[in-house]
């Protein structure tokens, strides 16, 4: 069934030692000031970040995290040097199709965990035995389970290239791709240098340039008018995490390691201010939800090799990769960092022949808008054969 590779069951496994030094640690925070009034405005919040621990010390069950982890068959192979985890689900349909989920930074595989259910088995869950999916969710090199990248030079093309050869060597010599953040460019990766193998995208995060025409402003609507401006507002104010990362993530790795609560306190800040939460990030995620997130880079110890993925990708000389020829599809979700025109999009991409614009739901999209999220890519995929 598979080529070039093993392919060995995975469990993850935290032992009672660890759990010790997390709670240890946590216990022994040393918490910075903050002026009064001044909430998110000078980046994490202190009295949340403060609540979100205590409740990782004292109420977040560990044993459930792994649990969750394990929850779905996960399995390991070296591709191209590196391990590689992943989620494979087959489908119990005899026609369903292969669909590889990518995710992103500061993201995992837990993302998709409620979408596999329904991708997999849709009857189960009201839904067409002729949307069924076979389900494989890789970790990118670096991140969670996948371990610490042990090579310079894993950028999403290498990644492309690795995930396609996984995906042959599982026996899916054509298949279906997905992906939102890094996920959006392995996966416009994927199509753009793979295309033997890969028959459409979806993507739910979609970085075009503007166009170099004195009419790229023109009637654009008041809602791209408000998504260039947000975007604007985001590059201005909210990148500086990339700069850090794409330049000296070795340095910022040392505190991010050693520190649960550093660690928790960079990540969060993502998911409140990517997510469609109004500003407060509970009303999109519950605590149990940021820390499995948090807690899977905790304990795997991969903080540092993820952000890696910055400098390899942004801190290098990228080559303009070949236009991309199979379908394209996007969800166009509110609240996601990066909303370019629909018309933008198009110029830049001749293939993209599916766009849905959401009600609701931000740059974490399978996991703040489930339903949301299968519907638009059972619709797409529906329409496009292997």
């Amino acid at each position: 069934m598979t080529k070039n590779f093993d392919v060995s069951p995975l469990t993850m496994h935290v032992s009672d030692e660890e759990i010790a030094d997390l709670h240890d640690r946590l216990s022994r925070t040393r918490w910075p000031d903050q002026m009064p009034g001044t909430g998110w405005d000078y980046g994490t919040d202190l009295a949340f970040l403060q609540r979100l621990c205590e409740h990782w010390r004292n109420a977040y069950e560990i044993g459930a995290f792994v649990d969750r982890m394990n929850s779905f068959p996960q399995y390991s192979a070296t591709v191209d040097g590196q391990h590689i985890a992943f989620v494979h689900v087959r489908s119990g349909e005899p026609t369903a199709r292969p669909l590889l989920l990518t995710h992103g930074w500061p993201g995992s595989v837990l993302e998709f965990w409620e979408s596999i259910g329904p991708l997999t088995d849709p009857v189960s869950f009201g839904g067409d035995p002729a949307d069924a999916f076979h389900v494989i969710i890789p970790a990118l090199p670096g991140y969670g389970l996948s371990g610490p990248t042990i090579e310079r030079g894993w950028n999403a093309r290498r990644t492309a290239a690795a995930f396609s050869e996984l995906m042959v060597g599982l026996g899916y010599e054509r298949f279906f791709a997905q992906g939102g953040d890094w996920g959006s460019l392995v996966t416009s990766s994927l199509a753009a240098y793979h295309p033997d193998h890969v028959a459409a995208i979806h993507l739910n995060m979609l970085t075009v340039p503007a166009p170099k025409t004195p009419d790229a402003m023109d009637d654009l609507t008041e809602s791209e008018m408000q998504g260039l401006a947000d975007m604007q507002q985001f590059l201005d104010t909210g990148t500086g995490y990339q700069r850090i990362q794409s330049t000296r993530p070795q340095t910022l790795a040392y505190g991010l390691t050693d520190s649960p609560a550093g660690l928790a306190g960079w990540i969060v800040e993502k998911f409140r201010a990517w997510s469609d939460c109004g500003g407060d990030v509970e009303r999109s995620f519950t605590f149990d939800q940021l820390l499995d997130d948090i807690s899977l880079y905790w304990f795997t110890g991969t903080i540092n090799s993820s952000t890696r993925l910055y400098y390899e990708v942004l801190g290098k000389q990228r080559d303009k990769p070949p236009a991309i020829t199979v379908p394209i599809g996007h969800a166009a979700f509110p609240r996601e960092i990066y909303r370019a025109p629909r018309r933008w999009a198009q110029l830049a991409n001749p293939t993209l022949c599916h766009w849905t614009d959401m009600p609701r739901g931000g740059h974490f999209a399978a996991l703040e808008e489930p339903e949301l999220f299968v519907d638009d890519v059972r619709l797409f995929f529906r329409s496009h054969p292997l």
